[in-house]
């Protein structure tokens, strides 16, 4: 079995936060060696069902000959960039939530409180 690589190891950047649709069209670009080590990583972190089938039917197919894409494994990953970033004013917005006013029972002086 391969080593399980690092993540700054691995053959396609940011690969922790690639979406299973984007890593479909990545993959087709590696060869057998780059998929056994995307794997051996999936299976020792995520072991995402979905993604680990994804590869193992992607490295039988290189296996069995299927040729591997021109795309690059290095190219930009405008879906990724959607997501908010940590620590931005965006996030933060997000974790806070509208202003509520506290039930009226238990609260002496509330005017529609019944007495």
């Amino acid at each position: 079995m391969v080593d399980v690589p690092h993540h700054d190891q691995l053959p396609l950047p940011d690969y922790d936060h690639l979406p299973v649709g984007s890593l479909e069209g990545r993959i087709r670009s590696l060869d057998g060696a780059a998929l056994e080590a995307v794997l051996a990583y999936e299976q020792a972190h995520a072991n995402r069902v979905q993604v680990v089938q994804l590869l193992v039917n992607r490295l039988a197919a290189v296996r069995d000959g299927a040729p591997t894409s021109g795309g690059s494994p290095l190219a930009a990953t405008p879906e990724a960039g959607q997501a908010p970033q940590s620590g931005s004013q965006d996030s933060a917005s997000l974790k806070e939530g509208p202003a509520m006013n506290p039930p009226s029972q238990g609260v002496p002086t509330n005017p529609a409180q019944p007495r």
